[in-house]
């Protein structure tokens, strides 16, 4: 079964890599893979790609020279990677700060890596450091104190945590079991990432929208081998099965665009904009476009388009009906 591995831990790995086959140049292919833990195949594809990583311009002269001749390695043109790295003052305070606010994550365990590379950098920095602490950074929203201290005990113990939460896209509070994975911060938002009984899977939950978190007396070990979820890209992953959905905003409900995830958003020069969303629920969004009162209008698809006019209909006739209308 092949095996799973994070974009971070294979940069890690070529980071490492660089300089020390510069220094070994000629290792023979068997040697290098074995020094450095993984199969030859892994060493010719990260060959692979450093051979097209290099300097801004990508001119041959700015590439890395990598090959493999004959089962020996040559590695050549890097000895920009290959040099310590030297950060300009105002680098290492942005990171000195960034390493602080890492340092307060809830359920984070490597707390030692931390405080390292905060004392080197403190001591290289002088007293440059000082104005780091005193700098204040809105790196995230604020977290509930009482929150954070339950999640950082479910964390710490592996227990089980109940959840009162908020699903947003439908509308309807949910009640949920999940087992701690951990804590992140992304796009300004802090997430619970854990393995809910409820969907059988792993879900990111935002802690804003936790309305209640208990902790339970109960083993909360995630399932073994789940692969680690890369959240670069943000944390929303649209379902191949979800309805592609195409809404024209006004500019009274341009907020949308930036409280639902989006695939596309073109701005028009009145101030309305033309978005591209996938939605999981289509009862969701009509309730969404009825509540604009015609600030929203759904473009495609055509079922949805005849869907919210006949819903749209049926209100405006009951409520005729009902003499609420003239």
């Amino acid at each position: 079964m092949a095996t799973y591995e994070s974009a971070t831990s294979r940069l890690a790995r070529l980071l490492t890599m660089v300089p020390w086959l510069l220094n070994r140049q000629g290792i023979d292919l068997a040697s290098a893979a074995a020094e450095l833990g993984v199969s030859e195949a892994q060493v010719v594809d990260d060959l692979e790609l450093l051979f097209v990583c290099g300097l801004p311009g990508h001119y041959p002269d700015d590439l890395i020279d990598a090959r493999w001749e004959d089962g020996r390695v040559f590695v050549s043109n890097a000895d920009t990677i290959s040099r310590p790295l030297r950060l300009t003052r105002d680098e290492a305070l942005a990171l000195i700060v960034a390493l602080r606010a890492l340092a307060d994550t809830p359920g984070l365990t490597q707390h030692d890596a931390i405080d390292r590379a905060l004392a080197k950098l403190e001591a290289a920095a002088g007293e440059s450091a000082s104005t780091a602490a005193a700098v204040s950074v809105d790196l995230e929203q604020p977290l509930d104190p009482d929150l954070a201290a339950s999640l950082r005990d479910a964390l710490a113990r592996a227990r089980r945590v109940h959840l009162r939460y908020t699903v947003a896209s439908r509308d309807e509070t949910t009640e949920r079991d999940v087992d701690p994975i951990r804590v992140v911060g992304v796009d300004g938002r802090w997430y619970l990432e854990g393995w809910c009984h409820r969907a059988e899977g792993v879900r990111l939950f935002r802690l804003d929208r936790v309305e209640e978190l208990r902790v339970l007396d109960v083993d909360g070990t995630p399932p073994a081998d789940l692969p680690p979820r890369e959240l670069g890209a943000g944390v929303y992953r649209a379902a191949p099965e979800d309805l592609v959905v195409t809404l024209h905003l006004e500019p009274g409900s341009a907020w949308i665009a930036e409280t639902v995830p989006v695939e596309r958003v073109d701005r028009r020069d009145d101030g309305s904009l033309e978005v591209v969303l996938r939605v999981a629920d289509p009862a969701w969004l009509r309730r969404l476009v009825w509540r604009q009162a015609g600030q929203v209008r759904v473009l495609a698809p055509a079922e949805l388009v005849v869907g919210v006019g006949a819903g749209a209909a049926e209100a405006v006739a009951g409520h005729t009906q009902s003499g609420r209308l003239d």
